[in-house]
């Protein structure tokens, strides 16, 4: 089900609300334990589109340390649907105007921001302004600048943050990336990594601009995360270029990103994303071997194998269980989440430098 999103914001009322500043770098892992005594986090989804509906609230249903216990719609429509389904008290339903009182309702600990990309920074400042932790979806935000704006206002409000980075709580990916650092197959030299889908739609807000559309936000922060996490380095330049074969519908944003990233080690990731076709898959070549995941960022199936045979084959029920678990228990534990708003805010810096080079043709220096 995928709802026309110009519709939607036309529920939507203005956004108010000031963005405080100010910020401080969090490790980048967690270091939970389990507390069988501690009762479940109750989570609001907020946004009811097709990753609620059909990912995020059937997982909820399978985690052990938090549970779905309210929502925030623009879409009356739902509201009744979603009452039924998962029992969700009707003092535990929002829409987009009221939203800033959650700050009064001891049932929701949680609110998860899964709408548009042009609105997580908005949507993510009311709840930590309401005093709840943040998660929010992928990609964090449209710019540096309102990454930035969430890790303050979750900072000055001492709410934990963390992004929707599944695959980083996926098995066969954290053996990945403790690759990085172990090297098994001596010095890296080259990623492969290519995300995409066919997007049929011609009417969705993904293909707008103004609200966070294209390949590149979308799927291309796959690629982008996973050289990150596959080298544990921050590139120091990037070459990309954009291209459509469907012109007539991608007029505002891009439909096929490329672009090349170097490394300060001396790697460079080679990478691909698109809303013209399936690709799905991260290969490593390294001083002395290589290792792959193909599919490696598909929602369950994900494996691999090594030049020597090694089969990277770890299953889990579900990644979202995962995924929420493992932040919830961050928060219950009060550790570091697995992937911070420093994580997401990395990635977008890199994308801004992307953009950059497509349209200069240029390389540009991050």
């Amino acid at each position: 089900m995928h709802y026309n999103r110009r519709r939607f914001l036309s529920k939507l009322g203005e956004t108010t609300g000031s963005i405080a500043l100010g910020a401080s770098l969090a490790p980048n892992i967690l270091q939970a334990c389990n507390t069988p005594n501690q009762s479940p986090l109750g989570v609001a989804l907020v946004g009811l589109g097709y990753y609620s509906t059909d990912l995020l609230a059937p997982a909820l249903q399978q985690t052990k340390h938090c549970r779905l216990t309210g929502i925030v719609t623009g879409s009356p429509w739902k509201i009744p649907i979603w009452q039924e389904k998962y029992g969700i008290k009707d003092r535990n339903v929002y829409n987009y105007q009221n939203m800033h009182k959650v700050a009064n309702n001891p049932e929701i600990d949680i609110l998860y921001i899964v709408l548009p990309n042009s609105m997580h920074r908005d949507y993510s400042v009311i709840a930590a302004e309401a005093g709840k932790h943040v998660w929010c979806e992928k990609p964090m935000a449209l710019n540096v600048k309102e990454c930035q704006d969430i890790i303050d206002a979750c900072n000055k409000n001492k709410v934990q943050l963390t992004i929707g980075y599944r695959m980083q709580h996926e098995p066969n990916t954290q053996t990945i990336i403790q690759y990085a650092t172990e090297k098994p197959y001596g010095k890296i030299l080259n990623i492969n990594a290519e995300a995409g889908y066919y997007n049929s739609s011609t009417d969705h807000w993904k293909l707008r601009k103004e609200m966070g559309g294209g390949a590149m936000y979308d799927m291309g922060v796959y690629p982008l995360n996973a050289a990150r996490y596959v080298t544990g380095e921050e590139p120091i330049a990037v070459t990309a270029s954009h291209s459509t074969d469907r012109p007539g519908i991608y007029t505002e944003v891009d439909e096929t990103t490329r672009f090349t990233l170097e490394f300060p080690s001396g790697a460079t990731a080679d990478c691909l994303t698109t809303f013209g076709g399936s690709m799905n898959a991260l290969h490593v070549d390294c001083k002395s071997g290589w290792y792959e995941l193909k599919p490696f960022q598909s929602y369950s199936g994900i494996k691999g194998r090594t030049s020597e045979g090694k089969q990277l084959d770890a299953r889990i029920p579900n990644q979202q269980a995962k995924q929420m678990d493992d932040d919830a228990l961050a928060i219950i534990n009060k550790a570091n989440p697995i992937v911070p708003g420093e994580e997401g805010l990395l990635d977008i810096k890199v994308v801004e430098a992307i953009f950059r080079s497509a349209q200069t043709g240029e390389r540009v220096i991050i």
